[in-house]
């Protein structure tokens, strides 16, 4: 066992006097030690429970023989960082997770681990762990948030973000605005629509590091500490049996998880996390690849913010494992694949049928032939830029716009609540980057106030920052390059302007055209112009200059490539 090296030997009579002074026995002494990653916390509404999951996960390893031992890691609450400057310490939590999983890990010398995360960093920070740790590894996670009740329908956190802007465009009350607040969220639980946490460990279910239902079972069901003790068990199952995370997170894995983010129409920010997942793993992933995807799965799920149903209802439906089990009647899945079950896909999913049409299409009458996720590239986004297809009313899809040029997320924001954004403009956010931000912050503020102005079916939005899994309409992020260095809503922009990416040289006024059927991005304006527009342009003095944000700056790559980290060589 690798906890030998840490327990065995005279040598380590030293180590076995502190794990004596843990009180650890001799017997202990001799049994695999599984270390448990708890993400509780007392900010995140997604974390606050994980500590029973955690006390399920302990008896269930014990019962099957092991010695399971818990160690923290961190989480941030995206609505709660949403707004200032906390947003810009989000993504870049999911490094923080990773690297100090790394650490706990090998220096205790842990013969395997249960992951237990939520919400949206921690799940990808922790599955980069597993891939990089390659130990027998079972992700069992906090689970989805009920969704809330206001005026007979049910809602969730992205219809308070967009009461706020209903409330700017005087379409709503102040008490109506408070009715929403005190009714949208009221559990436990990562939020309760196919947002990005939601997204993530649903994807973890597809990858085959989840155990079925781990992304569906609702956080206030007893049937999620059955869950916990079952992941305890499997991973002991997983021990004996050698299998390791990286035998299960591999290229085929990887597309089978891209194959079901699109089925089920999940969080752009998908589309960062796996690339950086695949990293881990050895795979690199060009996410060009998530067109040709797209191009032959059907979009089965419309699951808020997209449509009127929430993941307590992909649950009922027959969850995660129902939708890949409508995919493969079509042979879209690699299913010969071992999973942390034990088992293969195939075996995973057999008899897993579709409860609920109106939740899970039949793969025969989908809402759309193609995916959820669509990446779009043309002289705006050489390198990428991320649209939540499913989410896009069906008269922006395409479209050409006058630009509304914004350098910061804050001058955007009162542009739009103030009145100035009209009808068929196209807003432009840039220096929102990796490394311009630097972090990355989620546009969420302002996609919620063009959705609260009345404006989600004529606005479109572009940056070179990422979009929260909650922004509906056309928005396209992540840009690549940005601003900074140089990269409807449209997304993760890339290059981002930070690095001079063509997003950084728009003007206001220009003609800006999106086609996200053609998967093309681009401005009006001619090489030559642009070629002159570059030459006059001058990187901007970083925003932050000293602690982690400042450190995290100089090491981010694009958005395309995940935001990984990278050592300049």
């Amino acid at each position: 066992m690798i906890s030998d090296n840490a327990r065995s030997g005279m040598q380590q009579a030293p180590a076995r006097s502190l794990f004596n002074a843990l009180g650890f026995t001799a017997e202990e002494l001799k049994k695999p030690m599984v270390g448990i990653v708890s993400s509780y916390n007392e900010i995140v509404p997604g974390h606050m429970n994980i500590d029973k999951i955690v006390n399920a996960v302990k008896l269930g390893v014990a019962e099957a023989g092991g010695v399971p031992v818990v160690f923290p890691a961190i989480a941030v609450c995206d609505g709660i960082a949403m707004g200032h400057v906390g947003m810009k310490y989000s993504l870049v939590t999911r490094d923080l997770i990773a690297d100090s999983t790394e650490c706990m890990a090998i220096a205790h010398q842990f013969d395997a681990l249960v992951m237990v995360p939520n919400c949206d960093k921690n799940v990808p920070g922790l599955l980069k762990a597993a891939a990089r740790l390659n130990l027998p590894t079972v992700f069992v996670s906090g689970g989805p948030m009920l969704a809330g009740h206001v005026q007979g329908k049910k809602r969730s956190l992205s219809s308070m973000f967009e009461a706020v802007g209903s409330y700017a465009a005087g379409t709503m009350t102040e008490d109506d605005v408070l009715e929403y607040e005190n009714k949208v969220c009221p559990t436990c639980g990562s939020c309760s629509g196919m947002y990005t946490a939601n997204s993530m460990n649903c994807l973890t279910e597809a990858l085959g590091m989840g155990l079925r239902g781990n992304g569906t079972i609702p956080a206030v069901y007893s049937e999620r500490i059955k869950l916990a003790k079952h992941a305890g068990m499997a991973v002991m199952d997983m021990f004996r049996k050698n299998i390791c995370a990286r035998d299960i997170i591999t290229k085929e894995s990887i597309l089978n998880a891209l194959t079901v983010d699109m089925a089920l129409g999940c969080s752009t920010n998908s589309m960062l996390h796996l690339p950086a997942i695949a990293h881990e793993a050895g795979v690199e992933l060009n996410m060009e690849i998530a067109n040709e995807i797209s191009s032959h799965t059907p979009n089965l799920c419309h699951l808020a913010p997209a449509g009127p149903t929430y993941i307590e209802d992909l649950n009922e439906a027959g969850g995660v494992y129902a939708v890949m089990n409508e995919l493969n009647k079509k042979n879209l899945l690699h299913t010969d694949l071992i999973t942390a079950t034990g088992k293969t896909v195939a075996e995973n999913i057999e008899g897993c049928v579709n409860k609920n049409p109106e939740v899970i299409r039949p793969i025969d009458d989908p809402y759309s032939q193609t995916g959820g996720i669509a990446v779009l590239k043309g002289n705006l986004a050489p390198d990428s830029g991320v649209v939540k297809r499913s989410a896009v009313a069906p008269e922006m899809l395409k479209m050409e716009g006058s630009a509304r040029v914004f350098d910061c997320e804050e001058d955007a924001i009162k542009a739009i609540k103030g009145g100035d954004i009209k009808p068929g403009d196209v807003v432009v956010i840039r220096y929102e980057g990796p490394k311009g931000g630097p972090g990355m912050r989620e546009m969420l503020n302002p996609t919620s106030a063009i959705m609260g102005m009345g404006l989600g079916s004529s606005v479109a939005l572009i940056t070179d920052g990422r979009f929260s899994g909650a922004s509906r309409g056309a928005c396209i992020g992540h840009g690549s390059p940005e601003a900074a260095g140089g990269g409807l809503c449209s997304g993760r922009v890339s290059p981002e302007a930070a690095v001079g990416g063509p997003i950084a040289l728009v003007e206001e006024g220009d003609i800006i055209a999106i086609d996200i059927d053609a998967n093309t991005l681009n401005v009006k304006v001619s090489d030559e112009e642009l070629a002159k527009r570059k030459e006059n342009w001058k990187p901007r003095t970083p925003k932050v200059t000293t602690g982690y944000l400042a450190r995290y700056a100089s090491l981010v790559t694009s958005g395309n490539r995940g935001a990984v980290l990278e050592i300049k060589q």
